[in-house]
C-alpha cells in the first residue's frame, strides 16, 4: 500500500533541510553539512519508495532496497537509480564519524570545505530528481 502523505512529508522536509545546509557552510561547520546531508538523502530517498509502495527498513542507507526494487520505481528514474545508491552508501558511511568523531578524530577537524561541498550538491541534487516522483 502505497503512503503518499508521509512521503510527501519526507521530502518536504527534506526540501527544507536543504536551507539548513547553507545555514551550516556559511559557518563552515563542515562535518554538520556532511552529517545533514546524510539525512537529506535519507530521507528523500525512502520518500521515493514509500510513493512506489514499498515500506523502507529502518536503517540510514537504502541503497540495496532501491537497486532490488528498481523496476517498481518510474521508469524515467532507472538512470539515476546507480547515483542515487552511491550517494546513499557514500554518505551512510560518514554519518557517525561526522557526528560523534572517534577517540582519535574530532569531526571539525577531520571534514574539509571539499567535503561539504561534495555532500551538500549530493543531497541538492537527490531532492531535485526524487521530487516530481513524490511530491509531483
Amino acid at each position: 500500500m502505497k503512503n503518499t502523505g508521509l512521503a510527501r512529508d519526507y521530502l518536504r522536509r527534506a526540501r527544507v533541510r536543504l536551507a539548513a545546509l547553507d545555514f551550516l557552510f556559511d559557518g563552515e561547520s563542515w562535518a554538520d553539512v556532511v552529517r545533514e546531508s546524510q539525512e537529506i538523502v535519507e530521507l528523500s530517498l525512502k520518500g521515493l519508495l514509500r510513493s512506489a509502495g514499498i515500506d523502507p527498513p529502518r536503517i540510514h542507507d537504502v541503497s540495496k532496497i532501491l537497486v532490488a526494487e528498481g523496476d517498481r520505481l518510474p521508469a524515467e528514474l532507472q538512470c539515476e537509480l546507480e547515483w542515487l545508491a552511491d550517494t546513499s552508501r557514500h554518505l551512510r558511511r560518514d554519518r557517525e564519524l561526522a557526528f560523534y568523531g572517534a577517540e582519535d578524530l574530532t569531526p571539525s577537524g577531520f571534514y574539509s570545505r571539499a567535503d561539504a561541498e561534495g555532500a551538500r550538491d549530493g543531497a541538492r541534487r537527490v531532492v531535485e530528481v526524487v521530487w516530481p516522483w513524490v511530491v509531483g
